[in-house]
């Protein structure tokens, strides 16, 4: 209820729910997951705003859980920043046209402002100077025409807090700063990390160390989406990373009249197998995980 007050009990820590979107963009529970019943109906209720004592405002999103009758079984509560345990949080806002929007916002790999490009030149471009028409050096098929830009700002907090891979660490010449779920893309050319594969696509905060990899927390960040005819391996100050992948979860953030354009694309924007194996973080689950990767990738 609208200005009813609610906390967070201090026994309460957050859980992963695996989330699994079918074609048509229904929602249910994955596999991997530390909450719900695996592969049970999901609804996303709504799209909350919460206030603290000091005014500032928490967005979160609320996931239903349903059985094969229909009946809710459970609820859950994604909040898109921390929350603090045993804090008074006032309801002012409750909403459900754009809960799919923000769980697609979310979602969406995402390069920050000032992230530099390489072009079908070999030019390198900042991401927020890049244009409709424009042509793209990508892994996968040489120079591609750019689609659309899009641009969001968030608190750079929680699950929206980026991932700085700085300079070096992945054999990049610059600082990277990306969503935490951006995927790069890695050539091993011996496999240190037990993958059995030579082309990998790893998770961003999959390779956090506290040290090369970090999460850069605080503030604000303007997010940049880059977006193709089809899902591409580009450059992003020299690392190969992914562009956006249009999805039933990441539809909702395109502006209605770019999927009408792009509805003949749509169909061949699933994810490719010649972009490589999809790592798990079981695999990524050492302290020297970005230093076996770089070792990979130089001999």
């Amino acid at each position: 209820m609208l200005d009813d007050t609610y906390q967070l009990d201090q026994s309460t820590s957050p859980k992963r729910l695996g989330l699994l979107a079918q074609m048509g963009g229904d929602l249910r529970v994955a596999e991997d997951t530390e909450l719900g019943t695996a592969n049970a109906q999901l609804h996303l209720d709504c799209a909350l705003s919460l206030m603290s004592p000091d005014g500032s405002i928490t967005e979160a999103l609320v996931l239903v859980e349903v059985d094969q009758d229909g009946m809710i079984s459970d609820i859950f509560l994604l909040p898109l920043a921390p929350i603090v345990a045993q804090t008074d949080y006032v309801l002012v806002r409750g909403e459900r046209k754009d809960a799919r929007k923000k769980l697609a916002q979310i979602a969406n790999v995402s390069f920050s402002r000032g992230t530099h490009i390489t072009m079908a030149s070999g030019a390198q471009v900042p991401i927020e100077q890049l244009q409709p028409g424009d042509k793209v050096l990508t892994r996968d098929e040489g120079p591609q025409m750019v689609r659309w830009i899009g641009q969001t700002t968030h608190r750079a907090v929680g699950g929206m807090a980026p991932i700085l891979i700085r300079a070096g660490a992945l054999n990049n010449e610059n600082d990277l700063l990306v969503s935490p779920d951006h995927r790069l893309f890695v050539y091993q050319r011996s496999d240190e990390i037990g993958a059995g594969a030579s082309e990998l696509l790893v998770k961003a905060r999959h390779l956090i160390n506290g040290h090369t990899v970090v999460v850069q927390d605080g503030g604000f960040i303007d997010y940049f989406q880059i977006l193709f005819d089809r899902h591409h391996i580009i450059y992003a100050e020299g690392i190969a990373a992914e562009s956006l992948l249009v999805d039933p979860v990441t539809k909702p953030a395109l502006p209605p009249e770019l999927l009408d354009q792009l509805s003949p694309h749509l169909t061949s924007h699933g994810r490719r197998d010649n972009h490589g194996l999809d790592v798990q973080k079981a695999l990524l689950d050492r302290p020297d995980a970005i230093a076996a990767l770089k070792r990979a990738s130089l001999r």
